[in-house]
């Protein structure tokens, strides 16, 4: 691979509120056989970048920091304001060392993603030389997911978020997992000309996608062979399927 651990850093976003869980725990803190879902994440960010990942915090921003550097050598970036996930990566900036030349952006709360399919991704986006990369998948109810938007030429124009997208957007099937792989300079350059101007009065990292495209950067998706690996964990029962699937993995490895 022609990137060194060195030259990758790695966001997680991890400051959710996880309202939905309806629990006074922390999201990332729910455990899956055991151990913390964020912490599965973390491990897989370091096969990449080494001490190079940077946890963003918000929500029980302490209980999160201290139950992950209790267990591994890692930064963080405090988001004290949820404003979206593009204001969430913002806050990480002033973290990434300035060696660095791509940033992989994963969510604390998808703790089913392989080591092999994030150094895919990586490697993929190095070899192509593209400034943006997704992971994507395609799944048969895509509800509730950001829909990657594709133009006449195969080449990916943008993402709509669920609550922003058309009744015709909707039916798309190939999802959006979350998952980036961005040349650091344009990621910077993005961040600063993102705006709110949507339904939740957010700011979405998915703009950078659409921004890509107006200036021209090179984009392009990596389609993953496995759909369970970008299962999202929101509720106690999605709590419950990644446990299945993870003790599953485990006895096919056994």
């Amino acid at each position: 691979m022609t990137s060194t651990k060195k030259e990758v850093a790695v966001i997680i976003l991890a400051a959710g509120l996880g309202t939905r869980m309806k629990s006074s725990k922390a999201k990332v803190l729910h455990e899956i056989l055991g151990k913390p879902m964020v912490m599965y994440v973390v491990d897989v960010a370091k096969k990449i970048a080494g001490d190079n990942v940077v946890l963003i915090i918000g929500n029980q921003a302490e209980k999160v920091r201290k139950v992950v550097s209790e267990q591994t050598n890692a930064l963080f970036a405090l988001q004290e304001e949820q404003l979206g996930t593009g204001h969430a990566v913002m806050c990480a900036i002033p973290q990434i060392s300035s060696h660095v030349r791509e940033v992989v952006i994963l969510c604390g709360d998808v703790p089913l993603l392989t080591e092999k399919t994030l150094t895919g991704l990586l490697e993929d986006h190095v070899k192509a030389g593209r400034d943006i990369s997704l992971l994507a998948v395609e799944i048969e109810n895509p509800k509730g997911y950001g829909r990657l938007l594709i133009d006449e030429n195969k080449q990916l124009t943008g993402i709509v978020e669920e609550a922003d997208a058309s009744a015709e957007q909707k039916k798309l099937k190939m999802i959006n997992a979350g998952i980036y792989c961005i040349k650091k300079e344009i990621l910077f350059d993005s961040l600063k000309k993102i705006t709110s101007d949507n339904v939740k009065g957010e700011f979405y990292l998915t703009d950078v996608v659409e921004i890509g495209y107006r200036n021209k950067c090179t984009m392009g998706v990596l389609v993953g062979n496995d759909w369970k690996e970008t299962v999202g964990v929101n509720t106690k029962q999605d709590l419950m399927k990644a446990e299945y699937i993870m003790r599953d993995r485990m006895r096919n490895m056994s």
